[in-house]
């Protein structure tokens, strides 16, 4: 049995972190279901992460310091120290693999590449080298990941790139000879959605994120500022804050919509309720400033939601497939005229993007090859 450590900050119960948690859920779960069962080959995945979520707050529903099970192929131990020396004391394997998710956590990230020698090492960035993302606090991140070079954490492993553009932004900072293996994210894919009742002038809306400046909530909010009265749109944010100088400057502007604008702020909600806030809209935006992969973007396809997003995630094309429109994120004028654009439709034009957009996603989702690249990976 071929045996995976997965060294990520947080994991389920804990949400609050958002794409990679989804990420490594759906990977330890879609392997161990038949479609993607790797022929004659059984995985075992041992998940070391934090027994805290990512604002700090405690996970009350698993037991702390031990291997717990979580299914049948997948054990997690929740650190209550935040010290994986304890979970691998008894575990070591030569012939294992540590698959690190991320590159800025002391004790999941830095930890096992300083210290742990002769086992093999997958580094698994996650959209962290993106332009987008490395725009934020470019100037710490750069110093960040100059000091990777310099202490040479990036020789000898293998990076995980996600897709093509991703290991180009892998290969932009650490250089061509740098080695990588591509393995597409593998997405949480929902039955198609009965769409709410849309009547003409009238749109009901919502975002399902992070809320912080890399998700662009503070643009929508200021196209809708720009929304003509005609139009009476409702905007349901969903996602826990991660920056609360940015929600606060949010709050400011949702305090002053016009009187046609409704916005509505739903809390972090965990993984098992989003398919219940995507019924709940006819129609998701996120004009992210970047998007590795987006997994609520695919989400929200699958689920017969049309989307609204930036032209910087791997879910292009949109409009013409009529499954939704890609803009600028940064375009205010873009965004409204986007946000009008599925205002103005009646019941029976909604439907047909409904069914487009799952039609897009679906498409969009090839298992077999994702197999292939996983077995690639994990074979290293």
């Amino acid at each position: 049995m071929k045996k995976s450590y997965i060294l990520i900050p947080w994991f389920l119960p804990a949400y609050k972190a958002g794409g990679p948690i989804q990420s490594i859920a759906n990977l330890v779960n879609q392997l161990a279901v038949g479609s993607l069962q790797l022929e004659n080959e059984a995985y075992q995945f041992k998940i070391i992460c934090s027994n805290k979520d990512l604002d700090g707050s405690l996970l009350t529903t698993v037991e702390y310091d031990r291997w717990v099970g979580y299914s049948a192929n997948t054990e997690v131990w929740y650190s209550s120290k935040d010290n994986i020396t304890e979970a691998l004391k008894h575990e070591h394997r030569k012939d294992a693999v540590l698959f690190i998710v991320g590159i800025y956590s002391w004790a999941y990230n830095l930890k096992p590449l300083l210290f742990y020698k002769g086992v093999k090492k997958i580094i698994s960035v996650r959209g962290m080298l993106h332009p987008g993302a490395l725009s934020q606090k470019s100037f710490k991140k750069k110093i960040y990941l100059q000091l990777w070079k310099l202490l040479g954490l990036h020789k000898g492993n293998i990076f995980h790139a996600t897709d093509a553009e991703e290991k180009k932004y892998i290969q932009q900072v650490f250089g061509d000879k740098a080695v990588l293996k591509i393995a597409a994210n593998i997405p949480r894919l929902f039955a198609l959605l009965p769409m709410p009742a849309k009547i003409e002038g009238k749109l009901i809306m919502g975002s399902i994120a992070l809320i912080s400046a890399m998700k662009n909530h503070f643009k929508v909010l200021e196209a809708l500022h720009t929304i003509k009265s005609n139009y009476q749109i409702v905007y349901n944010i969903y996602g826990p804050i991660k920056d609360p100088v940015y929600w606060e400057q949010c709050q400011k502007l949702m305090a002053s919509m016009p009187k046609n604008i409704q916005v509505n702020y739903k809390g972090a909600i965990a993984p098992t309720a989003v398919e219940k806030a995507l019924a709940e809209n006819q129609l998701i935006i996120l004009p992210s400033k970047s998007e590795n992969f987006g997994h609520s973007i695919i989400e929200a396809l699958s689920a017969g939601r049309p989307v609204i997003t930036s032209n910087t995630t791997p879910w292009n094309g949109l409009a013409a497939a009529e499954a939704g429109i890609n803009v600028p994120g940064e375009d205010i004028q873009a965004l409204a005229k986007a946000i009008t654009h599925f205002a103005a439709m009646d019941s029976t034009a909604l439907s047909q993007w409904s069914r487009s957009a799952r039609g897009y996603a679906l498409k969009g989702v090839d298992l077999e090859r994702v197999r292939g690249e996983y077995r690639e990976l994990f074979n290293v």
